[in-house]
């Protein structure tokens, strides 16, 4: 069959780094093609060049057999090439409906059809079995809806290519059902789907073939049902690796907390109207404490409150045995709490600066401008964590927005750690990296508390959350419903039952 996109000794360069080396790829039409490999492998660098986001250095782009040159994301829609970034790249002040037609709304002389718009729109969601108010703004619904509308724009695109990068990492269980529903749809009319996930699971759920980048380079092209996971992740990492999270075959061992250490913080009927139901917490020194629930269910927001990122309207909160009021997060700094978002483009890291700034910018913050740390000192912590960390490339004066998703989660954790936090907030800390990158996350956090770190992990893989907290508080409905000690025998089943019933199970 002949592929429906097709590149040949692939080539693209960025200063003082080669990104993609020779690399062929093709997809063929009617299939889902996973593009595996860790972060930093060159699977964001590769769309981009599909998507004419970064020009060609080297190698050739095929379409329909044909060589083509794309010059911008405009061009690579118009000759069908459709995508679906992982971070919603939407407006999020205008209507559902608008960006569904942003840059294509339907027209009548000469003016804007909104009737028309808004009729197909809703036609579009209707189409997708979802319960969206297209004339309602982007911004009243939450990240996985805002994701959902994405996809719905991509689809309504006349795509003989659609590529989703990260799709699902916003999504629950049902909405990726959803999701899947529509991609074998589109499939089965033969559109040519390209999908990045780093869920193994949903890999070998959806995919009809894979094809694998290690450093730059192509690995190899498979069939996904002849390449197991654990060959896979080999492939990925050029090692053999074996019990790993998710893989199979790997025991979770019991988490035993540690009961006689100090409580270093109490929440006692915290609440904020509208975000959170009054909960209590408490939090030992060298204690993981996971919080599990789906999408909505308040998990962010509890932890939020905690760091004084929003201001709660009840409820006592303790440090350290005194009471205290947390005015914002100066406040949580100075105690010694450190926070982790789960958006870390829009609430972590600062781009346009680079990878030395933005390690050094919480330690800098909690000095005060009026005492500067030395350009000596600044080298000397940014160098320290990027080896302690492995961050790739580990030149501090790299921008960091150049660095891939894996490797800026990392800057973020070096930028907390080195304030020496007694506790660390982690909001979805692995959520969209590789498994290279989330295996190093995991042992850095059990490191973390074996030295006495206190640590709140928020994640939406069950397992992982299981592999790692001696306590799991469960949210359902904005609210927490029950805490359970994972001594053993706690198992993602019993956590869902717990969600499912809103009571310990």
């Amino acid at each position: 069959m002949q592929p429906v996109l097709e590149v040949r000794g692939l080539r693209k360069e960025f200063p003082g780094v080669v990104a993609l080396d020779g690399v062929d790829f093709r997809l063929l039409p009617g299939e889902v093609h996973a593009l595996m490999g860790e972060n930093g492998a060159g699977k964001s660098t590769l769309i981009k060049v599909l998507t004419g986001v970064h020009p060609v250095d080297g190698g050739e782009v095929l379409l329909a057999g044909g060589p083509v040159r794309i010059t911008g994301p405009a061009q690579a829609q118009q000759v069908g090439i459709s995508t679906v970034y992982q971070e919603v790249n939407l407006c999020p002040n205008l209507s559902v409906a608008e960006n569904v037609f942003i840059g294509r709304e339907p027209r009548r002389f000469g003016l804007i059809d909104w009737a028309a718009m808004r009729r197909r729109a809703a036609e579009l969601v209707r189409d997708l079995d979802l319960d969206i108010d297209v004339g309602a703004p982007l911004n009243s619904y939450s990240l996985a809806v805002q994701q959902l509308v994405a996809i719905v724009r991509a689809v309504d695109v006349s795509a003989k290519v659609l590529i989703l990068d990260e799709p699902t990492s916003s999504l629950d269980r049902d909405e990726v059902r959803q999701l899947f529903t529509v991609m074998r749809r589109l499939r089965d009319q033969g559109v040519a789907i390209l999908f990045v996930s780093h869920f193994l699971d949903q890999i070998y759920e959806i995919c009809d073939r894979m094809t694998v980048l290690r450093n730059g380079r192509l690995e190899g092209e498979y069939l996904t049902s002849e390449l197991d996971r654990t060959r896979l992740v080999s492939r990925m990492i050029g090692a053999e690796l074996a019990g790993l999270d998710g893989l199979g075959g790997g025991k979770r061992r019991e988490r035993t907390a540690p009961a006689t250490e100090p409580v270093f913080l109490q929440a006692d009927g915290l609440t904020r109207r509208g975000a959170v139901e009054p909960y209590d917490l408490a939090v030992r020194s060298g204690e993981v404490i996971g919080l599990a629930g789906l999408l909505g269910s308040g998990r962010t927001e509890a932890a939020r409150l905690l760091f004084g990122a929003d201001r709660s309207d009840g409820g006592t909160l303790r440090i350290e045995g005194a009471e205290t009021a947390l005015r914002g997060p100066r406040d949580a700094i100075a105690h010694g709490i450190a926070f982790c978002s789960e958006n870390r483009k829009t609430e972590g890291l600062v781009g346009e600066l680079t990878v030395r700034e933005n390690i050094v910018l919480a330690l800098q913050a909690a000095r005060g401008w009026t005492r500067p740390l030395s350009r000596t000192a600044q080298d000397g912590l940014a160098l320290r964590w990027i080896r302690a960390l492995d961050i790739r490339p580990a030149n501090p004066e790299t921008p960091v927005r150049n660095l891939s998703g894996g490797n800026q989660q990392k800057v973020l954790l070096a930028r907390w750690l080195i304030t020496d936090p007694k506790l660390l907030i982690l909001d979805e800390p692995t959520r969209g990296i590789d498994i290279g990158a989330k295996a190093e996350i995991q042992k850095l956090v059990a490191r973390l508390a074996e030295d006495g770190t206190a640590v709140l992990f928020i994640s939406a893989e069950l397992e992982e959350v299981l592999r790692l907290s001696h306590r799991v508080g469960v949210l359902r409905d904005r609210r927490m419903v029950a805490q359970l000690d994972n001594d053993g025998e706690l198992t993602p089943e019993r956590v869902m039952a717990a969600i499912a019933s809103g009571a310990e199970q």
